[in-house]
């Protein structure tokens, strides 16, 4: 067995070094001419989402800990970025891989799972995840990689290469190399998690906002202080919000959070790809709404400085969803009064 896991890390440190950091691009804010806002395009990993990063710590972590052998099947509960990127990894090391999902995961990453030679096993909505992924890993005798229960503790928030030391390093030669604001949204709570103990861990002077979809349990909770809250409720931004407070959000490293209609996420989403060409995930459209406001209210203080946040995965994974002017609009609703806000205040 320690000569198997010795191979598989190999494999895994192996595909690391094959893949370039992702880039952080320079948005333009027509009406903030003294905030800059940058994005860091995680859709570039070999897997196109953020989940690449968590993926391969997860993997790592379970390795090290003894969890996955060679005739390990392992299972994960997503909606569909972090099992397309687990598929992946299992397929690296040579293990089976299921995901369970809502039967609302959109089409394409369930193709990109099951590409990778993944499995999908499918639930009605969200909140049947986790329960119905520990029956399967029970049944197969496999290992239920839970993200949502190791996601802050298998990234090294320190350095290692994480994210947030990677946005920083990025940084250093910006005309505001230290952040005002970095804006996150939580789906696991993992990559906040990482931001806001380095942030602190390195003595930063910049705040970490959380942006939380409609029905989420994250804002209530952390406003409430009280992690037992939930919802009861699937969130409607695919990979982002939970109906309960998950085990890797973090709420004493968040300096603010903020309630995104689900709407206003589509349109900043469409606004992205107006201005800068780059078809992204609804919830990177989350994500710009919360550097608006922020960059907002920094405007109403005379405050000059930086913004950034991530573009967590690619559009082409929605083109029948949130890509769809007809399904938004019977899913969601008119994305015109967002757009137009937008366009007042931003500018075009």
């Amino acid at each position: 067995m320690r000569h198997w896991i010795k191979g598989a890390l190999a494999a895994i440190n192996a595909d690391y070094q094959r893949s370039a950091d992702t880039h952080l691009i320079k948005l333009s804010l027509p009406n903030f001419e003294d905030i800059n806002v940058y994005l860091k395009d995680e859709s570039t990993h070999p897997t196109g989402s953020l989940k690449h990063r968590l993926a391969r710590s997860l993997f790592l972590y379970a390795l090290c800990n003894g969890k996955i052998d060679a005739h390990t099947t392992v299972v994960e509960a997503s909606s569909g970025s972090t099992a397309v990127s687990e598929a992946y990894f299992a397929k690296l090391i040579g293990v089976p891989f299921i995901a369970v999902m809502p039967r609302s995961t959109s089409a394409q990453k369930i193709a990109q799972i099951e590409r990778f030679g993944g499995r999908c096993h499918f639930v009605d909505c969200a909140t049947q995840m986790h329960d119905t992924a520990v029956k399967v890993a029970q049944e197969c005798n496999g290992y239920f990689m839970d993200q949502f229960m190791h996601a802050e503790r298998a990234t090294d928030w320190r350095g290692n290469n994480n994210i947030a030391e990677s946005i920083f390093k990025q940084m250093a030669n910006e005309p505001h190399p230290i952040p005002h604001a970095v804006v996150m949204s939580a789906g696991t709570g993992g990559t906040s998690a990482t931001l806001g103990r380095y942030i602190r861990y390195m003595g930063f002077d910049t705040n970490l906002w959380v942006v939380d979809p409609e029905n989420s349990a994250f804002y209530p909770s952390y406003m409430q202080q009280d992690s037992t809250l939930t919802t009861g409720v699937s969130s409607r931004i695919e990979g982002i919000g939970r109906p309960q407070v998950e085990a890797s959000f973090m709420p004493n490293v968040i300096d603010e959070m903020l309630v995104v209609p689900d709407l206003a996420s589509v349109a900043a989403m469409v606004w992205l790809e107006q201005i800068a060409g780059r078809k992204a995930g609804p919830s990177t459209g989350t994500n710009l709404w919360g550097v608006m406001h922020v960059a907002q209210h920094m405007q109403q203080q005379g405050i000059k400085g930086s913004i950034v946040t991530l573009l967590c995965d690619g559009g082409d994974r929605y083109l029948q969803t949130y890509h769809n002017p007809q399904w938004v609009m019977e899913h969601l609703g008119d994305i015109k009064p967002f757009e137009q806000h937008i366009a007042a205040k931003v500018g075009t």
